[in-house]
């Protein structure tokens, strides 16, 4: 303590619009230790941050983010070195106003920046840098259930420091899938009929160059890679049951990504994964409903209006009651670009809206301690300047009562 400022760890944040839960109201907010220690009281030799006309609300989770591939990746076949990747990917997150970001890393069979070699290199500089980064930065491990690889990081991980989420992912499968059948309403993947392509068509070869790229390989070669995979296809069942295992062991939330039937949501739902990611159709996305499982679709398809893949949108979903989550998916701004855009268009009030990008994805990932704002929760905050009819920007970050980002417009205190 000092003098001038008997309690420099506390700040009094005076002002704003605060997001309380399903409603809005002007109170003070103040943060100490970590923690929100009060609504409306006194600032007890606190720094006072001046608020007016702003938003402040719970800072956001991202339950699935892949875009510091982007940072890793910037162009394909061209990788940067991991730390400064991870160093910058920090810095977007908080000028975002994320506080807690689950990485999807993908685990694949493929060479390259979806290999598992890389993934070991993500998980062992993200425990370096853990002291030097301002946001929380988690993994979900995003395993290709091909990849039987995988599975020693997967232990380690779920070891750590941090406890991972699991997100069980077919791109194996839907890669080989016969064109005739669209992606979005595909057979279970484990269905012995499902129908699959002539993988020595010259077409086959030209849809996995992209792919092949990415992994530094020719197509060829990739394409017979693909074939040492594919007849891995009847040891894949009881390698998601060892992982899942292991995932309800540790305790770790867990994820099934793309499901396309309600057999393959109740298929992971049965492994213990509650969590559906991204389902492909309206009646996938009615049986993880009906069953209590959470539901996740991209915030960059409620900011853009639509999927880009054709599966379903985000705001026809949550006016049906079938979306508890927005993820940033590819485009950490979108997050808070889709709670501006489905305001605007009366899918709902700001308040009820931030629950998708806050409190329930705090739920669906056991994180008990964030997400909301009320005393004794932790201080993750981002206040918001949205001015009417405006496009919103953060304007400073805290996580865990830390300042995680602080960019003032001019004018501004």
């Amino acid at each position: 303590m000092n003098a001038m400022n008997p309690n420099p760890d506390a700040v009094m944040i005076d002002g704003a619009r605060v997001v309380l839960g399903d409603r809005f109201e002007h109170v003070s907010l103040r943060i100490e230790g970590g923690l929100i220690t009060g609504i409306e009281t006194a600032a007890d030799g606190a720094t006072r941050v001046d608020a007016r006309g702003m938003v402040l609300a719970p800072a956001m989770i991202d339950i699935h983010g892949d875009a510091f591939e982007r940072q890793l990746m910037p162009r394909p076949g061209v990788m940067l070195p991991m730390e400064a990747a991870l160093l910058e990917t920090d810095r977007q997150l908080a000028a975002n106003g994320i506080a807690t970001a689950y990485h999807a890393l993908t685990l694949s069979w493929e060479p390259g920046l979806r290999s598992v070699q890389t993934g070991w290199e993500m998980f062992e500089a993200l425990t370096r840098l853990a002291p030097r980064l301002t946001v929380e930065n988690r993994l979900q491990l995003r395993w290709e259930t091909f990849c039987f690889e995988a599975l020693p990081l997967i232990e380690a991980s779920l070891a750590g420091p941090l406890m991972p989420s699991i997100a069980f992912n077919d791109h194996t499968s839907m890669a080989v899938l016969h064109p005739g059948t669209p992606l979005q309403s595909r057979p279970f993947d484990h269905d012995p009929a499902f129908p699959v392509v002539d993988m020595d068509s010259a077409a086959f070869a030209e849809k996995m160059d992209a792919r092949a790229k990415r992994s530094h390989m020719s197509a060829g070669a990739f394409v017979d890679l693909m074939k040492v995979m594919w007849s891995r296809r009847a040891n894949v069942q009881p390698v998601i049951a060892d992982v899942a295992a292991k995932g309800r062991a540790a305790g770790a939330p867990m994820l099934s990504h793309d499901d396309s039937q309600p057999e393959t949501r109740s298929f992971y739902r049965d492994h213990g994964a509650r969590i559906s990611e991204f389902p492909m159709n309206l009646p996938t996305a009615q049986a993880a409903r009906d069953a209590g499982d959470w539901i996740i679709f991209g915030a960059p398809n409620a900011a853009r209006g639509g999927s880009h893949l054709g599966s379903p949108g985000a705001a026809d979903m949550i006016r049906l009651g079938l979306c508890d989550i927005l993820a940033s998916d590819y485009y950490y701004p979108a997050m808070l670009a889709a709670i501006a855009r489905l305001q605007a268009d009366g899918v709902g009030t700001l308040p009820d809206l931030w629950r998708l990008v806050a409190d329930t994805p705090a739920k669906a990932l056991n994180l008990h301690d964030r997400g909301r704002i009320a005393p004794g929760m932790r201080a993750d905050l981002v206040l918001i300047d949205w001015p009417e009819g405006g496009t919103p920007a953060p304007r400073a970050t805290w996580v865990g009562g830390k300042p995680a980002y602080r960019a003032m417009a001019l004018g501004q205190g």
